[in-house]
């Protein structure tokens, strides 16, 4: 349920002087953290550093005034680095320059679809994937991300381009590794993980933005160790080279970092395909983090998808045509503008304000940073992505769900990021089909209604499943006004994880709002694990009953 523009203009839309002035601060501090990862996703992307500052500052100055989500900040993610690198590479066969042109039209005409989607109403779109599918995408980015980035780290070329093969080449830059550059990636990275581990017994820390605590020492060690010009140095009977090169490297003018597009192959095979990796999977991502954060919101405002779609999408086709990288509603900037005191979209204005002026005014002091730092934060993100706890989750939820995000993840790494999610559908849609699922009413439900005064109730017949979840969803959304929902599965044979996931978060949002979703007719279906959100399969023998 949405409020009307008369409550969130008093809550929210037009900030007092206490509100904006929280809001400035949570801006700046957010800049803090983004203006690194920025550079970094940048860089790792194939892309100029600069258009990674491009990207987080048309996110902050245009798009937090299209109906975006009042507490996300806009700006380039590391998901969508996979997709970004695979374009510039692919389409640029050998030269990078004419690759990042043409990957610009690709985001470019992605823009275009997300705001077609927006238009259609496709904001839902986020509740179709299932949620093994998501995870197992995320973790082949992180793994991705972590076996580009430890080369980098360690200050070598990889020979290697493909991800496995980059992975079985990280022994031999460990004996090859520079050990100037070796040091400030290390420290970057110890400082990342003590940072998370220390913040946890001593709360003042969650207050001082990690990212900065790395450039507070790494910038200085990169400047005792001169790399502003270059020179050899001899360490264990070893000739090493170092240079401007293990800097981030900006111009000084940015009107000179603007870059337009090369349409020229824009309706090849190889653009096609990226543009529809940006287009979902941008959009994806963007959409699961908007509800995260709704979660967060200290004013449990709920945002509208679809504007936030539109958002998005009009930030990417600004961002595209100016150079820089795809955009999507980032999670961790969002999370920490929130824990930050942030209260609404002027944050995420303010961040965008902050780096602007920074490159505009201070390039040479972005100049200073190391590579090897960037590299270091891009690293624990990975890590964070595809930490060994993803399996053993995944694991307590079903041994079937473990199967959907292996087999995603592997495929991923083996193939591409749209042929593993793909792989991860048909594998979700197949272990249904085996576990009882009828194919009549796949995609479909079958649903009876009934309506009272007091409360709705959908009964539903033969599966609850991720393929017809959306037209479920459907249903419940013809009710807006109805106090209590519930939901009847006692004649469905299946409900898969996916579905069971959904309900609890449609049971949080309908609470936020005073209203109430019941899921009952469990009592004689048998989870596939012990975990509340697991599959549940209709036996003779009761099992398992989901509470709400």
């Amino acid at each position: 349920m949405e409020r009307s523009p008369s409550a969130v203009c008093h809550s929210s839309g037009t900030p007092g002087r206490a509100s904006w002035k929280g809001d400035l601060v949570s801006g700046f501090l957010v800049f803090l953290i983004a203006l690194p990862l920025c550079l970094g996703i940048a860089m790792a992307s194939g892309f100029p550093p600069v258009a990674g500052i491009l990207t987080a500052v048309v996110g902050g100055v245009v798009s937090s005034w299209l109906g975006s989500a009042a507490l996300t900040i806009k700006g380039p993610a590391a998901g969508l680095i996979v997709i970004a690198l695979g374009a510039v590479t692919e389409l640029g066969q050998g030269d990078a320059g004419r690759g990042y042109r043409r990957a610009l039209a690709t985001i470019v005409v992605a823009a275009g679809l997300q705001v077609v989607f927006a238009a259609l109403r496709a904001g839902r779109l986020g509740d179709f994937f299932p949620s093994s599918v998501v995870h197992g995408m995320l973790a082949a980015i992180g793994v991705i991300i972590c076996a580009k980035q430890v080369h980098v780290l360690l200050g070598v070329a990889p020979v290697a381009k493909e991800p496995l093969r980059l992975l079985a080449e990280i022994p031999s830059s460990v004996s090859r590794l520079n050990p100037e550059i070796a040091l400030i990636g290390a420290l970057a990275l110890g400082l990342l993980f003590g940072h998370a581990a220390l913040a946890r017994r001593l709360g003042f820390l969650k207050r001082v933005p990690a990212p900065l605590l790395v450039l507070l020492v790494t910038v200085p060690l990169g400047l005792a160790f001169d790399l502003e010009h270059p020179h050899t140095f001899t360490f264990s009977h070893a000739v090493f080279s170092v240079g401007p090169g293990y800097l981030v490297n900006l111009p000084g003018n940015l009107l000179t970092a603007v870059t337009f597009p090369d349409f020229s192959d824009v309706l090849s095979a190889t653009s096609l395909k990226y543009i529809l990796m940006f287009a979902l999977v941008g959009s994806i991502e963007s959409l699961l983090t908007v509800k995260a954060v709704d979660l967060m919101d200290p004013e449990r405002r709920r945002s509208n998808m679809d504007k936030d779609l539109l958002a998005t999408g009009v930030g990417n086709l600004v961002a595209g045509l100016l150079g820089g990288l795809p955009m999507i509603s980032e999670v961790v900037r969002s999370t920490a503008n929130i824990g930050y005191g942030a209260r609404t979209r002027l944050s995420n204005f303010f961040h965008g304000l902050f780096l602007l002026s920074l490159v505009a005014f201070a390039p040479m002091l972005i100049h200073r940073i190391p590579l090897a730092a960037l590299a270091g934060m891009l690293i624990f993100t990975g890590v964070r992505l595809a930490s060994p706890g993803e399996w053993v989750k995944t694991l307590r939820i079903g041994v079937e769900q473990l199967l959907v995000f292996t087999v995603t993840l592997g495929v991923t790494l083996a193939t591409d990021l749209l042929v593993g999610v793909a792989s991860g559908i048909v594998v979700e849609a197949v272990v249904n089909l085996l576990n009882g699922a009828p194919a009549r009413g796949f995609f479909r439900p079958d649903i009876q209604e009934q309506v009272t005064s007091e409360r709705v109730v959908l009964r539903v017949r033969g599966a609850a499943v991720f393929t017809n979840f959306l037209a479920l969803k459907k249903r419940l959304s013809r009710h807006p006004r109805a106090r209590r929902i519930d939901v009847d599965l006692s004649e469905a044979r299946l409900v898969d994880h996916t579905v069971m996931q959904r309900f609890q978060e449609l049971a949080h949002e309908l609470a936020r709002e005073g209203r109430t979703l019941g899921v009952r007719g469990l009592e004689h279906h048998r989870g596939l694990s012990p975990h509340p959100l697991a599959a549940r399969k209709k036996s003779v023998a009761p099992g398992l009953e989901l509470t709400s």
